[in-house]
């Protein structure tokens, strides 16, 4: 996961739940492109029209949080979302970011720095996130190489899989 991320912005605030992100009413099913469907839309109900591949979720503190599960990261990246930065993620929804692939970034000044619409671009190596729209740099956490090779394979599964030899 070399690359450079790069999308137009969505902004959300502080606190927004795992049934925000996938509203517990849409989860008999675990297709990912069901669920993109209808991700984000009791934070916002034009979110699955608006967004398009690439774009970016920018949010408050504590991203992720209520229940644990694997749903709201998936729908995420299944509605095309490169990447998602945030003050602070709760602690399982960052994990199963990791487990399913989905770049994510905890960068307070990046979030007072990012507008919605604006166009971001993210290093996952360096951690530097440039708002292209304004001219400003920031800096978060860089993806280490380990969890850099887990997304790169698509997920911890997928990860497991090439390395076990079974891919």
């Amino acid at each position: 996961m070399s690359e450079v991320l790069k999308g137009r912005v969505f902004k959300f605030g502080d606190d927004i739940n795992t049934d925000e992100i996938i509203p517990a009413r849409y989860l008999n099913t675990s297709d990912p492109q069901e669920l993109a469907k209808h991700v984000m839309e009791d934070a916002d109900p034009e979110f699955p029209k608006k967004v398009k591949p690439r774009d970016i979720i920018v949010a408050g503190k504590n991203f992720g949080c209520g229940s644990s599960r694997e749903h709201a990261p998936i729908a995420i990246k299944a509605a095309g979302v490169s990447a998602v930065i945030a003050k602070s993620f709760a602690r399982i929804f960052y994990r199963n970011a990791i487990n399913i692939g989905l770049p994510i970034f905890e960068s307070p000044e990046a979030v007072e720095g990012i507008e919605e619409g604006d166009i971001v671009e993210i290093n996952p190596e360096t951690g530097v996130i440039k708002n292209l729209t304004k001219g400003k740099e920031f800096k978060a956490t860089p993806i280490s190489e380990d969890i850099r090779k887990i997304m790169e394979a698509g997920g911890l599964m997928e990860y497991a899989k090439q390395k076990l030899g079974l891919k």
